[in-house]
């Protein structure tokens, strides 16, 4: 069931990223239990992981529809974050992290390295960008709660509510390719420095070192977005949601 889960998910994402779901297009569960060939709960399941996500909102009537969004409001969500995730990286370099804490990312930044052993070896090959996108979001979301700044983790959380702002979405098609490979792997080593930067408390680096990662992080997205939208054929206009 999860993989099915993962997979609608995956699917529901694109069509929506590359336009083939439009703004304002309701997604209805008996029609795209059909036309993705699944059962009505893993659908379900997924719409609501989307609305988490940003992508769809739900309707008073029951049902989803595609939520509007630009590119331009994606990089500014994600300009708020580098700046809010500065701070906590500061905070934690600051106070000093508990060795638990220590312990938590580096076992993240491990993980990360194993997963991207193959294109470390040779950077053509595709990575397995989602699974790390899962680490990356366990590595920030452990920086956030560590910072100990209830205030700070309320902004993020509001925050990365914008669609594709957070750092599980580094990533973008459910298609691994090439593009993403060099965006992950300096991804990956921005987490070992400012796991050093943290260990010897250097907060001003720490914070620097994060902010920098949200640019890049908002940057790829742009890429990824316009390859998304530039491979696709133009779609029709959707009929007005009601």
């Amino acid at each position: 069931m999860a993989a099915q889960i993962d997979k609608v998910i995956s699917e529901l994402r694109d069509m929506v990223l590359s336009g083939a779901l439009q703004p304002g297009e309701r997604v209805v569960e008996l029609q795209f239990s059909a036309r993705l060939g699944v059962s009505r709960t893993p659908l379900r399941i997924a719409l609501t992981e989307l609305e988490k996500e940003g992508l769809l909102e739900r309707l008073p009537s029951r049902g989803f529809r595609v939520r509007a969004f630009t590119v331009e409001e994606i990089a500014d969500a994600v300009d708020v974050r580098g700046v809010l995730e500065g701070m906590a990286a500061r905070l934690l370099a600051e106070r000093g992290a508990s060795p638990e804490v220590l312990a938590q990312l580096s076992q993240a930044v491990e993980e990360g390295w194993r997963l991207l052993a193959p294109a470390r070896r040779d950077p053509n090959t595709t990575v397995d960008a989602r699974a790390w996108g899962r680490i990356n979001q366990r590595f920030h979301e452990i920086l956030w709660t560590a910072a100990g700044n209830r205030a700070l983790l309320s902004a993020l959380e509001h925050n990365n509510k914008t669609p594709l702002a957070g750092p599980a979405a580094l990533t973008l098609p459910s298609t691994p390719s090439l593009l993403e490979t060099p965006f992950v792997l300096r991804a990956q080593t921005d987490h070992e420095d400012l796991l050093r930067a943290i260990e010897q408390r250097e907060a001003a680096r720490a914070e620097s070192l994060m902010r920098e990662h949200a640019y890049r992080s908002r940057e790829n997205k742009r890429v990824l977005l316009q390859s998304i939208r530039g491979a696709m054929p133009p779609q029709p206009a959707p009929a007005e949601a009601t």
